[in-house]
């Protein structure tokens, strides 16, 4: 392979992380920025090799041209929850998750004494056996209409990556935080991109290392059937809003 074509290989990466040389520099410990590399005055340092690994998993024989597998895979990871309690009877409970408890929630995953202190019920549906759920309170407006900040979720636990799908919401645990969104996979990559309903929310994109627990969403309880309604219509009446400010810019022009 010709020797250019790592430099092609390198700068491609950073075009698809939509980075500038001087930000990709920052993220691989290079000075000034990356434009020598890519244009093939300076060979890829192996440091820069260690951390394109290291935080974008792409595949270091790939990157020279010796492997047509561009990311190189983590292990299986685990996605099951941790921790589960169970009632009287030795059935399992379904743990409440509060807004105000989800930020201590990733801190104690696997703490069976934080999460025998929160409250938990039990549903008796045949929607709701044989398997572990988990109830979390929706917090903001990312995912409005469907979801409004304040309602409860119930999420069934999910424990294989395959199982998602792009057309279903999902809480998803990470290191520090709780986010309920759509996922969607990215092809031969071990990122994933978080996408909300609301439009007026950009897709976030994080490394599938960083996920502890996936939960399905698969039913809500909402205790305001009025104002859910009321919300719903002026959610439908601002997007319809900005569907004419479109058409009217376009006739503008």
């Amino acid at each position: 392979m010709p020797i250019d074509e790592e430099f092609r290989r390198f700068k491609q990466i950073r075009e698809e992380l939509n980075l500038t040389q001087s930000a990709f520099a920052d993220e691989l410990g290079i000075s000034a920025t990356t434009a020598d590399i890519e244009r093939g005055r300076t060979r890829i340092p192996g440091q820069v090799v260690k951390e394109l690994l290291k935080k974008y998993h792409i595949n270091p024989l790939w990157l020279f041209g010796d492997s047509t597998q561009k990311y190189l895979h983590a292990e299986k990871l685990s996605i099951n929850p941790k921790i589960v309690t169970v009632d009287n009877t030795g059935n399992e409970n379904i743990v409440l998750v509060s807004a105000k408890a989800a930020a201590g929630y990733p801190n104690n995953i696997g703490d069976a004494q934080w999460f025998e202190s929160q409250p938990a019920f039990s549903i008796p549906l045949p929607e709701y056996r044989n398997a572990t759920f988990r109830g979390f309170q929706v917090e903001g407006d990312s995912m409005l209409p469907v979801l409004h900040s304040g309602e409860w979720i119930v999420g069934k636990a999910v424990d294989d990556w395959e199982n998602l799908s792009d057309k279903r919401m999902y809480v998803i645990v990470t290191v520090d935080s709780i986010l309920v969104k759509r996922v969607q996979k990215e092809t031969q990559s071990a990122f994933i991109n978080l996408i909300s309903i609301n439009p007026e929310y950009a897709p976030i994109r994080i490394d599938r290392n960083e996920i502890r627990e996936v939960w399905l969403v698969n039913s809500k309880l909402t205790f305001d059937l009025e104002a859910d309604t009321q919300q719903v219509s002026l959610h439908s009446l601002h997007q319809e809003m900005r569907e004419l400010r479109a058409e009217v810019k376009k006739l503008v022009k």
